[in-house]
């Protein structure tokens, strides 16, 4: 796990791809890499890569990176989890000159030059790549099938830069800092940028399952090389069958993901998705597994304890445990560094909890830990998707559209025009699913009445479901199953999971030098919960039932019958303490200094007592103070009086 950078230049003549700049970019990265650094160019000004290293496999000085290997020069982020069986088969085919051990850097190497670009498809683990193939004078940046690594990207007549944390790209000293205002309108419905828009205009990510070929001379070709729905193969099996088949995937995702010459631990709230991963990786285990959970001092309606439950499951699987609750001024501290982490808002408050118990982890002498990601979008685990369920069988009723636009007429001309369930009815009246993502946060017109008048008009008559219609139309062509269901879980595969849950996760335990594997989300797993049928997985309404069934025998009852409770925190609480009072001063100011949000409607979320909704907003605040108003660098009104 580490942190890449590089600049390829398509005039390295009139503008070389300097190597002082890319050490500068990969140098703000120290954090993802505490174990060592990197640099390579490539003499002639048109290439230069850098990187940061967090030893995890093979930790000799041989395996360092970046890695040279004849024309081909590799920065790499991630890990290949079947990086063994891969280099016995290049061996088998030929490929004996190896300087490393059991380096998967080196394997992704030789597999590129046996294989080409097609030998991403082998790769079995997360990773972002960067890889410069001289004899074809061409780059080739890669993310993982799932998007669990990051990788931004960002390219003008002289060249393209990349790294994998925007904080990289901005050391450019001549690189302008403008928010990305369609981001921006879009970041308020999904509390996160969806791809490929950050929210810094000039700079995107590479979109999950993408890769992109650049030449030396400036000519891009983007494809997908991966879609879910391109393996999801419908099979004949019973429930018992489809139940074995995810029980052996899953128990050798996790016996992937324990390969490492590092100590592992493992992230534990007590659950059914942690409390497997916990099982699972304790078996053939010779010493005790160490665990790690955060709970909050007092007691909170809005959050369950769940340290006692983490704490009844370590005790039964014999766990070294380790645990620690947080305070209101925890999180107030901790606020500048999260922001510095994030590099573009993710305004999901779980950042703060993710942060602290992946340090944690790390200051007792864990480096990797597996996290639970995933399991609730494969299997029906969210209580809210039911009522979706429910919501759209009746939208399925024949009733015409245009009798449902007059509802929503009737709705707006009451009032009522900024509740949930007059949206809903709005998109049932356009024929667009009633689901639009696991973490939407406002409304398309409680978003307008938050927008400043500027932006008001110039997001007029659009909606942040041009986002969701691509997505839509592949699921509509490619699925053998296009029901509510496999729609959920294929929507949040392409957006929540890579953009917003994956992100809290990499950006803040890599904020501590910790690396985090996320076995539920092993591609051979999602593809295989991906092919089961919905009436399989949805059952008799019970949530996770097809997971349950599949590891039932591994786990107490309290745990599989107890209700899920989510990794939260209590920011209703927190909200009407001293938090309350910085989101509202901080908010002020943004709304004063910036066109960007309308003060009457920041306010009215305060007044109606919208905790978690203005923490989305201060969020932002605190995003745009953060690399904004230190600086010397125009803000949006400035560009666009208003």
């Amino acid at each position: 796990m580490c942190g890449i950078a590089g600049i390829l230049s398509f005039a390295p003549g009139r503008a070389p791809a300097s190597p002082a700049l890319v050490a500068a970019m990969r140098d703000t990265m120290a954090h993802r890499g505490p174990d060592g650094a990197g640099l390579w160019d490539s003499g002639d000004g048109r290439i230069a890569l850098g990187h940061r290293r967090l030893a995890i496999i093979d930790l000799s000085t041989a395996a360092t990176q970046p890695m040279i290997d004849g024309d081909l020069a590799l920065v790499f982020n991630g890990e290949i989890y079947n990086h063994a069986e891969l280099r016995r088969e290049l061996i088998a085919l030929g490929h004996r000159d190896w300087r490393t051990d059991h380096s998967d850097t080196e394997v992704v190497l030789k597999a590129f030059r046996q294989w080409g670009i097609t030998c991403i498809e082998r790769f079995r683990g997360m990773f972002a790549i960067a890889l410069w193939d001289g004899a074809a004078q061409e780059m080739w940046l890669v993310r993982d099938r799932i998007g669990v690594k990051p990788l931004y990207w960002a390219m003008d007549s002289d060249g393209i830069a990349f790294a994998s944390e925007i904080k990289a790209i901005l050391a450019d000293p001549n690189r302008r800092r403008v928010v990305d205002e369609e981001a921006l309108f879009h970041f308020l419905s999904f509390i996160t940028t969806p791809a490929p828009m950050t929210m810094f205009a000039g700079i995107r990510k590479l979109e999950a399952g993408c890769w992109m070929r650049i030449s030396a001379g400036g000519h891009v070709v983007h494809q997908r090389w991966w879609d879910v729905l391109d393996h999801a193969q419908p099979r004949s099996l019973s429930e018992g069958e489809w139940a074995e088949a995810v029980a052996a995937k899953l128990r050798e995702a996790v016996a992937y993901r324990k390969v490492s010459d590092v100590p592992v631990g493992i992230f534990l709230s007590g659950g059914i998705d942690s409390s497997t991963n916990l099982v699972l990786f304790s078996e053939g285990e010779g010493g005790p597994v160490r665990t790690f959970s955060i709970g909050y001092e007092g007691t909170h309606a809005s959050v369950a304890d769940e340290l006692p439950h983490a704490r009844a499951m370590a005790a039964l699987t014999g766990a070294e445990h380790h645990d620690v609750r947080l305070t209101p001024q925890d999180l107030i501290d901790f606020l500048p560094r999260m922001v510095h982490l994030q590099d573009e808002p993710i305004a999901d408050p779980v950042c703060v909890p993710v942060y602290y118990v992946s340090k944690l982890a790390r200051d007792n002498g864990v480096v990797v830990a597996q996290v639970g990601e995933g399991a609730d979008e494969l299997f029906y685990g969210y209580p809210g998707w039911h009522q979706v369920v429910r919501l759209e069988r009746l939208n399925a009723l024949p009733v015409p559209r245009f009798l449902k636009g007059l509802g929503v007429s009737a709705l707006e001309a009451a009032g009522h025009g900024r509740r949930t369930y007059t949206e809903l009815l709005r998109r049932a009246s356009r024929g667009q699913p009633l689901f639009w993502g696991g973490a939407e946060a406002f409304s398309e017109p409680v978003k307008s009445s938050l927008l400043s008048p500027r932006l008001r008009q110039t997001f007029a008559g659009r909606s942040s479901w041009e986002v969701l219609a691509p997505i839509r139309a592949r699921f509509l062509d490619k699925s053998p199953e296009p029901g509510v269901l496999n729609w959920m879980t294929y929507l949040d595969l392409n957006l929540r999971l890579p953009e917003l849950l994956l992100m809290r996760v990499d950006k803040m335990s890599m904020g501590v030098g910790l690396e985090a594997r996320v076995p539920f989300l092993d591609h051979e797993l999602v593809e295989l919960a991906m092919s089961a049928p919905e009436s399989v997985k949805l059952g008799g309404g019970d949530p996770k039932r097809l997971l349950k069934r599949a590891v039932g025998h591994l786990l107490p009852d309290e745990v599989l019958n107890r209700p899920k409770q989510g990794f939260a925190i209590p920011i209703r609480e927190w909200f009407l303490d001293r938090l309350g009072d910085k989101m509202r001063r901080t908010l002020d100011e943004f709304c004063e200094t910036t066109s960007l949000l309308d003060p009457a409607g920041v306010r009215r979320l305060f007044d109606e007592g919208r905790g978690a909704q203005a923490w989305y907003l201060f969020n932002l605040a605190l995003w745009w103070r953060h690399h904004f108003q230190a600086g010397d660098q125009p803000d949006n009104r400035e560009r666009h009086p208003g």
